[in-house]
């Protein structure tokens, strides 16, 4: 039966399989990438490719591989076993050829015939050295310039080439030699690594027409490993023309300083400007004065000569300095001009007199001593005051020989006053005119007179001033202050007495009952006068109910005054110093109610016109005629609702006599 068990034990095999060449090399990372320096010596290594190979490397030759370059000779080696690359050829110039593609081929079996193989892609570039100088492509370069260009105005460019890269190219440039070298200044452009001639201040075609210069371009970094190939830099030369513009004049100086007279006469000469055409042609020249620097037009300049005068005389004091501007023209060219500063000072005459520093008052006591300074003076002139020169100061000659006050010269420009007499009385004069005469000494001397006013106050024994006023001795004798305050508040009580009782009286015409706007209520109002009739049209006119034809003229009031005329009673009035102002209104009113003869009186008023009619005619019977008359009366059926009365009588009536 079966037992599903194996008849005899498990054996083991070894079955160990044999290799063949059957996989080629491959390289794992291609393509790949490598620098190297340009001008690199020969056998300097770039990079190592490494391939790879699945066979068995231990059987046989089928995983042993050998390199080899298929692409890239004669400029690149490899290594056989290695496939290191390196360097084939010297002098390597990266200018010349910067990139490089190289082909590396791997093939097992030692390379042997039968062998597989794989291959890569290695693309090499050279980097820059500093190899190469800078090189002008030019050895001169010319250039022109206009004589009116300004300080830091471009004249021009160049450019020394350099194939290097980097900072290896960069160029620094610089004047070495020639007669521009302070009239030029050269820069580099880091942009564009150009050398940029710029003006460094202006030139003039008149006195010079060409500069030479001399310009060297050198590298700003230097490669050690080179610097046998040569000095890295090189020059050329710079021609600058310098051409002719049409230029305004010129003036001689900067600017002009002058002095004249003040007071001087029109036409007085005060200087001369001078300016000249510096172009070639040397045109002549045109001068004036721009009127906005000389307002009032106090100068006149030649257009021709360029001198300068005075149209009218000066005044120092007015306006010392006088700062105008002179302006010269070219005939013909482009008419340019030029302006320049003229400062005319107008020099002092001595044309003023001196007058009083101040104009105030002097006060002097009533008591003051003979002897006794009561001022010192001094003066002030609008001229200038010359070395020594000082103010004199005396009496003017109709007051020398007044015995109230004296004066006495100090010599330094001021003067002082003295009093010369005793007792002064501001009642007899409160006010003294002293004339003071003041002399500048100077060239030609001036002088002035001016009155000292010498006000009398009144004075303690200290001499400290108490008053200067004369009002108070004008208040009658024996009037004492507290009697003026008695006199001023007694005005004051008055007045407060006097604006009750208006108001008071103010009060009582208030009416007892304020209605208000929005209070609408039913009056009625009761006349008890006749009106006037029909024209009646104005209320209460008296004069109308009398006459219509006469209402523009004046009718008096028909008062009737009472016979009896009743005396005041004694001591009706209150006393006028009474306090009780209530006691005072009530007494007055109890009079006037009591007095007949106050008014208002009884007024009569008398009627005695109704007016001139109406339409309808008179409606009285006194002038009817008698039944008997033939007037029909129908029509007064038709007057409406007043006359019905009557035409219900007058017409019933004649029916009846009609029926009988």
């Amino acid at each position: 039966m079966a037992t599903n068990k194996p008849l005899e034990p498990p054996s083991e095999f070894i079955v160990k399989v044999q290799d063949i060449n059957d996989n080629p090399p491959e390289f794992l990372h291609g393509p790949y990438y490598a620098r190297v320096p340009e001008m690199s010596n020969v056998g300097t290594s770039v990079m190592q490719v490494t391939a790879t190979d699945a066979d068995d490397p231990t059987y046989g030759n089928s995983a042993r591989l050998v390199y080899s370059i298929l692409q890239g000779q004669p400029y690149f080696s490899v290594e056989p076993q290695t496939g290191i690359i390196r360097t084939a050829l010297p002098n390597m110039d990266r200018e010349a050829r910067q990139e490089y593609d190289v082909v590396i081929q791997a093939k097992d079996m030692g390379g042997h015939m039968g062998g597989l193989s794989g291959t890569t892609e290695v693309k090499i570039t050279l980097t820059d050295v500093n190899d190469n100088p800078p090189k002008f492509p030019q050895s001169v370069y010319s250039m022109s310039v206009s004589e009116d260009k300004v300080s830091g105005e471009e004249v021009g460019r160049l450019k020394a080439k350099d194939p290097d890269l980097g900072e290896n190219g960069l160029v620094s440039y610089r004047f070495i030699e020639g007669d521009g070298m302070t009239v030029f200044e050269i820069t580099t452009d880091t942009d564009t690594r150009e050398g940029v001639i710029k003006l460094r201040k202006p030139v003039d075609f008149e006195t010079k027409r060409a500069y030479t210069l001399r310009v060297e371009a050198s590298n700003t970094h230097v490669d050690p490993r080179f610097i046998a190939w040569g000095p890295y830099k090189d020059t050329a030369t710079v021609k600058v023309m310098v051409e002719d513009a049409d230029e305004p004049p010129a003036f001689l100086a900067t600017s002009y300083s002058f002095e004249v007279e003040e007071n001087a006469h029109d036409g007085t000469v005060v200087g001369r400007v001078h300016a000249k055409d510096t172009d070639v042609a040397n045109n002549p020249v045109r001068y004036m004065i721009p009127r906005y620097t000389d307002v009032e037009q106090f100068f006149s300049v030649g257009p021709e000569d360029g001198i300068i005068k005075t149209t009218r005389p000066l005044d120092r004091e007015t306006l010392p300095w006088h700062n105008i501007s002179v302006s010269a023209t070219e005939i013909g060219g482009h008419h340019q001009d030029t302006k320049v500063r003229v400062n005319i000072k107008v020099k002092d005459m001595n044309d003023n007199a001196p007058e009083f520093a101040t104009q105030n008052e002097i006060l002097v006591c009533e008591n003051a001593s003979p002897g006794k300074l009561i001022e010192t003076v001094s003066a002030v002139d609008k001229d200038e005051m010359a070395h020594r020169q000082y103010f004199h100061f005396s009496i003017a000659p109709e007051a020398v020989n007044n015995h109230n006050f004296s004066l006495k010269d100090n010599r330094d420009s001021t003067a002082s006053i003295y009093v010369t007499r005793r007792g002064f009385s501001r009642m007899t004069q409160d006010v003294y005119f002293l004339p003071i005469e003041i002399n500048d000494n100077g060239i030609p001397p001036m002088s002035s007179t001016n009155t000292l006013t010498i006000r009398v106050c009144s004075c303690d024994s200290k001499d400290t001033i108490l008053s200067c006023n004369v009002e108070p001795y004008i208040l009658p004798a024996g009037l004492s202050t507290g009697a003026l305050i008695a006199i001023l508040a007694c005005i004051v009580i008055l007045l407060a007495i006097v604006v009750l009782f208006v108001a008071l009286r103010r009060q009582k015409k208030e009416p007892l009952i304020v209605f208000e706007e929005e209070d609408i209520r039913e009056n009625i109002i009761t006349y008890d006068d006749e009106g006037g009739g029909e024209e009646d049209t104005e209320a209460f006119d008296i004069a109308t109910l009398q006459n219509p034809d006469g209402a523009n003229g004046f009718l008096p009031r028909k008062d009737i005054k009472p016979e009896l005329q009743y005396p005041m009673r004694p001591g009706g009035h209150p006393v006028a110093n009474t306090v009780d102002v209530d006691d005072f209104i009530k007494t007055r009113i109890n009079d006037a109610d009591s007095d007949p003869t106050a008014p208002p009186y009884d007024s009569i008023q008398i009627y005695g016109y109704e007016g001139r009619g109406s339409i309808a005619g008179s409606l009285s019977s006194l002038e009817s005629v008698t039944t008997d008359s033939d007037l029909d009366y129908d029509y007064l059926q038709s007057w409406g609702p007043r006359f019905k009365k009557l035409a219900d009588l007058y017409g019933t009536k004649d029916s009846a006599d009609d029926n009988s």
